[in-house]
């Protein structure tokens, strides 16, 4: 993965705005409508050629596909593997318990509200290899007419996948955790063999403790952590640790998140991850403060931080000289080589979701590259 060299490079964390006759083709099919695939998945590649350039155009140097052929950055594997077909799930949000006005509204999400979360119920495996390679070429495509830097491709991490998708079939969570691994591995090493960084994303590491497991003490949920991580690093074995990075999220959504867990009581099990690089929150009001993490805790060697330098749940366009000031706070902590502009969470986690103005999106990333070029100039020149 690129590295920032005389100045600080600029990505985000995955998804984007898609285009609204995408949304409306892909509600369709999530609720069992007979589509033409030949169209979704021409309408799928036309919008990713349209995400990476305008991505290049509002100054992002690490690009990726915006995630256009996925309903979200977890529930779409739903599609690709088999051994989901058992009742859905249902969710408690610690922190919105105290709060059922406010759990309707995010419920209530157009997007959120149609996620399909079919249990685990017979084995795991590879139904539909040729989707991720799909995805591959649909990026790939794209980078063709559109130079950028560098791009990456995200994919939902084991641990993510057990979070949304109730185990009613294998023994005991470790064992359900490395039969998602095994399985995951084959979009894993699909889109790092076509030459791309992959991004693991990881909120059970996170938004885990408040959700999948608010019963367990901190100590039982760092073992827990512990293990999704081994899990993961067991599924990207055969991928050099420089071609990965993970997005470490407390939840995208817009509630009180005053039941997160702090980055500080994680951060070691976050780092013990092979990826190289690590993408978290540090621009909404529950983690701005964390930077300060890294007074104390020493960045590994060899590891890169995304800080999020702009929210995703507000439509706020933030000053680019506060922009350049979060970056210039992790960058006199770790490095500056060690730091890389990025946002909070995905603009488009579902499809649907709209918290921001897809217009706004741009702006703000545009917004982030300027706060970039204003911190470079202190630090580099």
């Amino acid at each position: 993965m690129k590295r920032s060299t005389g100045r600080f490079l600029t990505t985000h964390t995955g998804s984007l705005p898609r285009p609204d006759d995408l949304i409306r083709m892909m509600y369709a099919k999530e609720e069992g409508v007979p589509v033409d695939k030949a169209a979704l998945s021409a309408r799928v590649r036309a919008a990713v050629a349209e995400v990476v350039r305008k991505q290049v155009e509002a100054g992002v140097d690490l690009v990726n596909d915006g995630e256009m052929s996925k309903p979200s950055y977890a529930t779409y594997i739903k599609d690709r593997l088999d051994g989901f077909g058992g009742t859905g799930n249902t969710f408690v949000y610690q922190d919105l318990a105290d709060f059922p006005k406010l759990a309707q509204k995010v419920f209530g999400d157009p997007g959120r509200s149609r996620r399909k979360t079919p249990a685990c119920n017979a084995p795991i495996g590879v139904r539909d290899p040729q989707a991720a390679r799909d995805d591959v070429d649909n990026l790939a495509a794209a980078l063709k007419t559109t130079p950028a830097a560098e791009g990456f491709m995200s994919a939902a991490s084991p641990g993510v996948v057990s979070l949304f998708f109730r185990n009613d079939y294998y023994k005991d969570h470790e064992t359900y955790l490395h039969a998602i691994a095994e399985a995951m591995r084959d979009e894993y090493e699909a889109v790092t063999q076509a030459g791309f960084v992959l991004q693991i994303d990881c909120p059970d590491l996170a938004m885990g403790r408040h959700i999948q497991y608010a019963d367990l003490d901190l100590k039982e949920f760092r073992k827990r952590a512990q293990m999704h991580v081994e899990a993961l690093n067991h599924a990207t074995r055969n991928i050099p640790p420089e071609q990965l990075r993970m997005h470490l999220c407390w939840g995208n959504y817009e509630g009180p998140h005053h039941f997160d867990v702090p980055l500080a009581d994680i951060v070691d099990i976050v780092f013990s991850a092979r990826p190289n690089a690590i993408s978290l929150e540090a621009a909404n009001p529950r983690h701005a403060h964390e930077f300060s993490v890294f007074e104390k805790v020493k960045l590994p060697y060899g590891k890169v931080l995304i800080p999020g330098v702009i929210e995703s749940k507000s439509n706020f366009i933030e000053h680019p000289d506060l922009i350049a000031q979060r970056i210039g706070r992790y960058a006199e902590l770790v490095g500056r080589e060690n730091v890389i502009a990025g946002s909070d969470c995905g603009y488009g986690t579902w499809v649907g979701q709209a918290a921001v103005d897809p217009d706004v999106v741009w702006a703000k990333l545009a917004a982030m590259a300027e706060g970039a070029r204003i911190a470079s100039r202190r630090f580099w020149s």
